[in-house]
């Protein structure tokens, strides 16, 4: 696909859910499996309030989402390797319930809706697993912590309680096009929520204002599920990466930082854009702007299928310290600064990460433990496939918490200049996020939000 506009052509088909059985088992066999196994998986359960009779929030499993596209909860699924046969189990009717909620899907529904070979009720689920064990004395792949109590693999030769998880996170990375135009759909509704925001924010005179004003475009687009708590931070606030208040009075702050994305069918996007509250950057705030997004501009036109993730870090790097440089934050010599991860204190968190079912999405070998400051909060190591999708989001920071102790450091202070730097603290962040997909020859991007600078303050401006 080629332009946004194809997504709803896409979607007109069913989730190839039996594609991405086969992908896994691919994995599976690849790595020694057995070619008669069975993959089996649950959804998540409905659960109640611990303190009342009331449905706590659901959200869907999604490793077993991924091979079934169906978002019942109290479900179960088996694909069977060596016949090709994906099967759904979904609740059957109570009569107590239906009072209430009304019939649930039937397995006639369900075998129309999803993209599977059979359904059944989870009444079947133990005797079938029996008869495909018994006919093949076969393994089950199942994950550990997600088997329920009532369910028994006694009559399988085998059980693989340790791979079944990790080939569904590597089969994730690689999108089909029917989830790249999930995330695509979900750019393109949250950009809507992102545009109205921007104009209504000169009015606004709390952070809580214009959450609800996101939430509200994407509700009524029907996209009622967040990927992830938004954060709005006015000033200073959006000097804290995961700012999770979002209720804060705007009064005299320059810009406000809204990261903030709605999901679509359980695929997400993730999108960050600063702007002037009131439509005009300061002196400060616009130096800093323009470093962000001639960062995040050359990080996007290095990346294509094969390129090192680390690289295009460490370019990130070297782009934030030539502009803190040239604004005179920081002193000295570029490549000393860049080894002596002196840019860690404005850029501390990691460049991007793989996005799809969840925002920070399965497969990147993340290093926690890292030594490297520069690398330590990096969710993705290692080169990147194409049809991956992954974040790219450069910032840039002010948060008195992470840079003072680097002042205090002689082998840091060195190369940062306090008193250009005072002038900044209220800048708090700017951090500019879009969602990219790999190709072979380079990208994509999926995120339409406007970011350059006349677009943005021109959108401000209209709503004053």
């Amino acid at each position: 696909m080629a332009i946004a506009e194809d997504y709803e052509q896409v979607l007109k088909g069913k989730y190839p859910a039996k594609e991405h059985a086969r992908k896994v088992a691919k994995w599976l066999l690849e790595k020694g499996g057995d070619k008669t196994g069975t993959i089996y998986l649950e959804a998540q359960k409905q659960k109640l309030h611990e303190d009342n009779d009331s449905e706590a929030p659901f959200r869907q499993r999604r490793y077993f989402f991924y091979l079934s596209g169906c978002e019942l909860p109290d479900s179960y699924l088996t694909y069977d390797i060596a016949s090709d046969k994906l099967t759904l189990f979904i609740p059957p009717i109570e009569p107590d319930e239906v009072i209430w909620s009304g019939l649930p899907m039937s397995p006639e529904e369900a075998k129309a809706k999803y993209d599977i070979d059979d359904c059944k009720t989870t009444k079947e689920v133990n005797p079938h697993l029996a008869s495909t064990a018994e006919s093949a004395q076969s393994t089950i792949y199942a994950i550990p912590e997600q088997i329920s109590d009532g369910i028994t693999f006694l009559s399988f030769k085998d059980k693989d309680l340790e791979h079944l998880k990790s080939a569904i996170e590597y089969c994730r990375v690689i999108k089909t096009d029917y989830e790249i135009a999930l995330i695509r759909k979900a750019n393109v509704i949250s950009t809507a929520a992102h545009v109205a925001v921007m104009k209504a924010a000169a009015k606004a005179q709390n952070e809580c204002e214009l959450e609800a004003i996101f939430l509200k475009s994407c509700v009524e687009r029907n996209a009622k599920n967040q990927a992830y708590h938004s954060i709005v931070a006015a000033g200073e606030h959006g000097a804290t990466l995961h700012y999770v208040y979002n209720s804060s009075p705007i009064k005299d702050q320059n810009i406000l930082l809204l990261d903030a994305g709605c999901e679509v069918d359980c695929y997400a996007s993730d999108i960050t854009r600063t702007f002037p509250i009131k439509g005009s950057f300061n002196e400060e705030s616009l130096a800093i702007y323009k470093i962000v997004l001639d960062t995040q501009k050359q990080c996007i036109d290095a990346l294509k299928a094969g390129v090192l993730w680390d690289s295009i870090h460490e370019l990130a790097h070297k782009i934030v310290i030539k502009g803190l440089l040239d604004l005179g934050i920081l002193k000295g010599d570029p490549e000393q600064i860049f080894k002596a991860r002196t840019s860690v204190a404005f850029l501390p968190h990691g460049l991007g990460h793989y996005l799809g079912m969840d925002t920070h999405d399965t497969g990147g070998n993340a290093n926690y433990a890292d030594k490297d400051s520069m690398f330590r909060y990096l969710r993705v190591r290692g080169t990147l496939p194409a049809r991956s999708v992954i974040t790219v989001e450069p910032g840039i920071y002010f948060c008195r918490f992470i840079i003072e102790p680097y002042l205090k450091d002689a082998e840091q202070s060195k190369f940062i200049d306090e008193k250009v730097l005072e002038k900044y603290w209220s800048v708090g962040g700017v951090r500019i996020e879009d969602n990219i997909l790999i190709t072979e020859d380079g990208t994509e991007n999926l995120t339409p939000t406007p970011k350059e600078i006349d677009d943005i303050t021109q959108l401000v401006k209209s709503g004053r």
